[in-house]
C-alpha cells in the first residue's frame, strides 16, 4: 500500500487505492496482493510490525479526513513537497503523526453523529480483544523517546497492574486518540474492500509469520513466546544461509512457545487469522515451513549461520484452526529450504503452495508444464529484484557472473522472447502455467530495473520505499497487460 500513487508522501487506503483498483480492472486483473497492513517500527518493515491486529495509521488517507471536517486542506500543506517516487520516512512520520493527533483530538467535536456511533461500536468489538493493549503500548512507547519495550521503566515493560491503570487515568485522552486512529484506518479499509468486491477484485494479504519483540504482541504476552518477563528471548528465528544471503538471514524475532499454544488450542493465532480474514479474501501465510519445524538461532548470535531446525506444531495447528475457523483461503509460501516433511504438511491441509519464475527457471529440466494447479505461480516476490534487474544483474546481486548468464540463457530459452521484453515475456509464461492463481509485481508490469526493487533481504537501509506514480500507469501499460491477461485465458469473470 506505501507504493501506491497519493499527493502526500506515501500511499493510502483511501482514494489513491480505489483508483489503483480501477486501474486493476482497466488490466483484467482480478487479485490484487499486498504486503501486511499492520504499523511498523524501526526499519519500517512490513514483516516486523508494532502489533498483529492494529493497521498502519500512515496507511490513512488524509483528503478523507478533510472531508470529515477533521482535518482543513491547508493544513497538509507541509507534506506537498515529500517525494512521489519513494517513501521518505524520516520526513514523512514525524509531519503526518502530527497531522493524524490534531484530527484525533478533533474527533468529539467535529466527527458527525454517525461516525461517534461507529467508532462506538468499533471500541466495543475491540477493545478488550487488542485495541487497549495497542493504545497503551504506543503511548508507553511514545513517552519512552520510542525505545523497546525491555528499555522502558520496569513498571511498565513488565506491566505492572497498578501502573498501568494510573497511567491509563491520567493520559485517557491520549489513549483514546490512539483508538480513534485505528477506528479511521479500519472505517477507510472497510469502504475499500467494499469498493474492491463491487468491482470484482479480490483482496490478498499476507501475514507474517513471526511477531516482532518490540510489539504490543511480545509485551502482553498474548503471543505466548520463548522469552521472560524482561523481554530477552531464549533464542530467536531466521533462515539459513540461502539464495539471498551466504550468512543466512537473522530475523531476530522472539519464537513461539508452542507447547503453551497447543494448551490454549491455539487462541491466539485463532483470534489473528480471523481478524486477517475479516481484511482480505485470501492470506498468504509468510515462512509456511516455520509450522513444519524453523531455524532457531542463539539470541546472541551475530548472523543466523549457526543455527538449529526446531519441530513447529504440525498438523495439530492446522486442524484446531480448521475446527474454529472454517475452511481459510491460505496460500502458504513455501520458499527457501523446504523438505518433503513440509511439503507433505502442506498438501494434507489442502493449501496451495508458491512458485517462483525468477528461482524455477535455472532448475535442471525445468518447464512450465511442471508448474502444478494448486500454487499460485510469480514472476518474482517483494523479496526478489525486479525481473529486468534480475535479469541484468547488479552491484547487490548475490549470483556470480556465471550463474547470471545461465540465467539469462534458460529464462529467454524458456519464454522464447527477447532481454528488450523480459518482464512482459515472464509475465505472460506466469499466466501460461496451470496455476490456479498468477501474480507479478507491479514493476514486473511497467518493465522497470532495479531502480524500483522493494526489499533487498539481509539488508537494513533503503528498503520498503519505492513507489509508482500515477502517470507511469499510462493507458499502453493497462492495455499490454490487458491483453496479456486474455490472451492467457485467465480473464476474471468480473473484469472489464
Amino acid at each position: 500500500m506505501t507504493s501506491l500513487p497519493g499527493p502526500h508522501g506515501i500511499g493510502g487506503i483511501g482514494a489513491p487505492a480505489c483508483a489503483f483498483i480501477d486501474t486493476l480492472r482497466r488490466m483484467r486483473l482480478g487479485v490484487w496482493q499486498f504486503l501486511p497492513l499492520g504499523p511498523t517500527g524501526y526499519g519500517d518493515s512490513p514483516y516486523q510490525l508494532l502489533s498483529s491486529f492494529a493497521g498502519n495509521e500512515m496507511l490513512i488517507d488524509l483528503h478523507e479526513l478533510t472531508a470529515e471536517g477533521l482535518l482543513r486542506r491547508g493544513e497538509l500543506s507541509p507534506l506537498a513537497d515529500l517525494p512521489a517516487t519513494c517513501v521518505d520516512y524520516g520526513r514523512l512520520i514525524p509531519v503526518k503523526t502530527r497531522l493524524l493527533a490534531r484530527a484525533a483530538s478533533r474527533f468529539e467535536t467535529r466527527a458527525s453523529a454517525e461516525l461517534k456511533s461507529e467508532f462506538d461500536a468499533f471500541r466495543e468489538q475491540h477493545h478488550a480483544n487488542w485495541l487497549r493493549d495497542y493504545a497503551l503500548f504506543r503511548l508507553l512507547k511514545a513517552a519512552h523517546d520510542q525505545r523497546p519495550w525491555p528499555e522502558w521503566a520496569t513498571q511498565y515493560g513488565r506491566r505492572d497492574a497498578a501502573a498501568l491503570r494510573s497511567i491509563e487515568a491520567a493520559r485517557a485522552g491520549d489513549i483514546r486518540a490512539i483508538e480513534v486512529l485505528q477506528f479511521l484506518f479500519y472505517a477507510q479499509w472497510r469502504r475499500l474492500r467494499e469498493y474492491a468486491k463491487e468491482n470484482g477484485v479480490r483482496l490478498f494479504g499476507d501475514l507474517p509469520i513471526y511477531v516482532a519483540l518490540d510489539s504490543a504482541d511480545a509485551w502482553t504476552g498474548d503471543a505466548l513466546l520463548r522469552m521472560d518477563a524482561a523481554g530477552r528471548p531464549e533464542a530467536v528465528a531466521g533462515v539459513p544461509p540461502d539464495y539471498f544471503s551466504d550468512e543466512g538471514q537473522l530475523w531476530g524475532n522472539p519464537l513461539y512457545d508452542w507447547p503453551r499454544h497447543e494448551a490454549t488450542g491455539y487462541a491466539w493465532w485463532i483470534a489473528r487469522l480471523r481478524a486477517a480474514a475479516e481484511c482480505a479474501d485470501i492470506v498468504r501465510i509468510d515462512h509456511f515451513r516455520g509450522f513444519e519445524s524453523y531455524w532457531s538461532v542463539a539470541a546472541d548470535s551475530a548472523t543466523a549461520r549457526d543455527g538449529k531446525w526446531e519441530p513447529g506444531p504440525g498438523d495439530k495447528f492446522f486442524e484446531a484452526v480448521r475446527g474454529a475457523l472454517g475452511s481459510l483461503p491460505i496460500v502458504a509460501e513455501n520458499l527457501g529450504v523446504i523438505t518433503p516433511e513440509v511439503e507433505s504438511l502442506r498438501s494434507r491441509h489442502h493449501l496451495p503452495g508458491m512458485v517462483v519464475l525468477q528461482f524455477a527457471v535455472c532448475e535442471p529440466e525445468f518447464a512450465l508444464s511442471q508448474v502444478p494447479v494448486d500454487c499460485v505461480c510469480y514472476t518474482g516476490t517483494h523479496d526478489n529484484d525486479t525481473t529486468v534487474g534480475w535479469f541484468n544483474g547488479g552491484d547487490r546481486d548475490t549470483r556470480s557472473a556465471d550463474e547470471i548468464r545461465r540465467a539469462q540463457t534458460a529464462v529467454l530459452t524458456l519464454t522464447r522472447g527477447t532481454p528488450a521484453t523480459v518482464a512482459m515475456d515472464l509475465v505472460k509464461a506466469a499466466f501460461s502455467t496451470d496455476a490456479q492463481l498468477a501474480i507479478a509485481p507491479l514493476q514486473d508490469y511497467l518493465g522497470l530495473g532495479t531502480e524500483a526493487r522493494l526489499n533487498t533481504p539481509g539488508t537494513l537501509h533503503g528498503n520498503w520505499r519505492w513507489r509508482v506514480t500515477a502517470p507511469q500507469l499510462t493507458d499502453e501499460v493497462c492495455d499490454n497487460v490487458a491483453n496479456a491477461v486474455t490472451a492467457s485465458g485467465r480473464e476474471s469473470p468480473h473484469g472489464k
